[in-house]
């Protein structure tokens, strides 16, 4: 049933009110619509209690009573479609669209406001993702460099077994094996790679890294040097020296006059002075006098090599003279470690050639040269036996008047009367050698000669006979006790990295083989010192990791 006109007017009233009081819009004033509901009865007037909450009370400010209900069933035919008494009414989409389009549109400003929040949503959700990003990133590279680093451990112990391997088959005991018998330079061990920090000599250029066993007894061993000796170190100071051989002499001894316990309890922790033999290099941090600068020198990574920033003067650390010369510390001339055994690998007895006196030692000597076919083992006796009695197996060599090759025979069966802190001539540097000759009262310029020609020879030397040539009788009968042409103590410096030259660890391991099989006698993590390898190693890895 239609509406009728007064209900039409009624709707169109209200929808001019709404205009006028409410979105302040136009409406159309043609609007006409056509309503019909399903009741047959046009709608009553409703009652203002009955309305509900929407409907004005009484006269509403700024419009009649009429108007105000006008109003209201606008607003009701407008957003719900529905009759004043919730009865539908049948509206064209035209019609309804007309009646919603006088509803004014948001203001401009407010669709900025709404924009920059979004905005600012938008750049917060972007940080997050990126921060997380980055922290993912960040995780897996840490992740992979633990594994690098995982690898490189794993290849140094293996490389530990491998040397105690080498060391266990070398061809002759008491000498340094060939470098040629064994791998020492970039070897892999699966993605990992290890090498071997070793030393050259001195004619060679000091940025290039050397790589190779270590042999200890080319050191000077601090429970065995003198006074004199220690001062030919260099950067010892006179004070430093005394008191290292305070801290290695017992409480009742104290020959060279230095620090004692109440020195060292002023000190800030107080300790006492040990009054006992070194048991490792590092304890020279503990004497008083010993500083880095002394220690270390300019190799504060002690690899032998100078690296740039020891070349820099004091651009960084350590301070340096910038001349381009490694300047190292007395860390790397000095050992605790060397000694010889008293007895060969098979148990037998070594002769001692100090107590040729002795009858037992005289038969003793008499069968070894035997067993070796040595000719005129009597007439070597007899050298060797009279008065003056012999120092040192140099000694014993150069009185016995046996060739080389002779002597090579027998000299792993004969030893010096001293078997603790020998000095190897086939490996020891200059600056070593000179130390032996001062404390022997030997010009040092000797050293500088035996160095010079060992190095002008094709072959590797393994035997003290050379020496021979190259000292008088009376200066290798006063450095004799202190020299010997055999090793049985050995460093191998490892140090690996992992994959793509990640995770650097270095190791360093300390090898007796005096008891026939070779112990591990020291362990220490040098990995803290950094990178020891030079730069030839570090471009050679970059290169294979630019090329993968």
């Amino acid at each position: 049933m239609k509406l009728s006109g007064a209900n039409k007017e009624l709707i169109a009233e209200g929808a001019r009110n709404v205009h006028s009081n409410r979105w302040r819009a136009a409406a159309p004033r043609n609007f006409q619509p056509s309503c019909q509901f399903k009741t047959g009865s046009p709608a009553p007037r409703p009652s203002p209690h009955r309305m509900g909450r929407g409907w004005p009370a009484g006269r509403a400010r700024g419009g009649s009573w009429a108007g105000n209900r006008s109003q209201y069933a606008a607003k009701v035919l407008t957003e719900s479609g529905s009759s004043p008494r919730g009865q539908r009414c049948s509206l064209s989409p035209g019609e309804r669209a007309r009646v919603r389009g006088s509803e004014a549109p948001p203001r401009t400003g407010e669709r900025g406001s709404v924009l920059i929040i979004v905005l600012w949503i938008a750049f917060g959700l972007v940080s997050l993702a990126l921060y997380f990003a980055h922290s993912m990133s960040f995780e897996l590279r840490a992740a992979d460099n633990r594994v690098a680093s995982v690898e490189a451990e794993e290849a140094i112990a293996g490389a530990a077994r491998y040397v105690s391997n080498v060391l266990a088959n070398v061809q002759q005991p008491g000498t340094l094996p060939d470098t040629n018998t064994y791998r020492f330079a970039a070897v892999p061990v699966g993605d990992a790679t290890f090498w071997l920090i070793g030393r050259g000599d001195d004619q060679n250029p000091p940025t290039t890294a050397h790589f190779g066993l270590m042999d200890e007894a080319s050191k000077l061993n601090l429970n065995t040097a003198t006074t004199n000796m220690l001062l030919a170190l260099p950067r010892m100071t006179p004070e430093l020296a005394a008191n290292i051989i305070s801290w290695r002499s017992s409480a009742n001894s104290n020959p060279s006059r230095g620090a004692e316990s109440e020195t060292y309890m002023r000190l800030n922790p107080p300790y006492l002075c040990k009054n006992a033999p070194f048991e490792t290099v590092d304890e020279l941090r503990l004497v008083y006098g010993a500083y880095l600068d002394i220690l270390y020198g300019e190799d504060v990574n002690l690899n032998g090599v100078l690296d740039p920033n020891e070349n820099d003067g004091d651009v960084s650390p350590p301070s340096d003279d910038q001349n381009g010369r490694l300047d190292p510390g007395i860390l790397e001339y000095v050992t605790v470690y060397s000694h010889e055994p008293s007895t060969t690998t098979n148990g037998t007895a070594r002769v001692n050639v100090g107590d040729l006196g002795n009858p037992a030692q005289a038969a003793q000597l008499r069968s070894l040269l035997q067993n070796a076919g040595v000719a005129n083992p009597n007439l070597i006796l007899a050298r060797t036996t009279t008065p003056p009695s012999v120092t040192s197996v140099l000694e014993f060599y150069i009185r016995s008047g046996m060739s080389a090759d002779d002597f090579a025979k027998i000299e792993v069966g004969v030893r010096n009367p001293t078997v603790d802190g020998l000095l190897n001539v086939n490996t020891a540097s200059a600056s070593v050698l000179a130390c032996i000759f001062a404390g022997a009262g030997v010009d040092t310029n000797q050293a500088v000669s035996l160095v010079a020609y060992r190095q002008s020879q094709a072959s590797r030397l393994t035997s003290i006979a050379w020496v021979k040539g190259v000292l008088d009788a009376p200066t290798a009968r006063r450095a004799g006790p202190w020299l010997t042409g055999k090793t049985f103590q050995f460093t191998a410096d490892l140090a690996a990295v992992g994959h793509y030259g990640r995770g650097y660890r270095r190791v360093k391991y300390i090898f007796d083989t005096s008891d026939g099989a070779p112990k591990v006698l020291y362990r220490q993590d040098l990995t803290h010192m950094g990178w020891a390898l030079g730069k030839q190693a570090r471009d050679a890895l970059f290169l294979a990791k630019a090329l993968r």
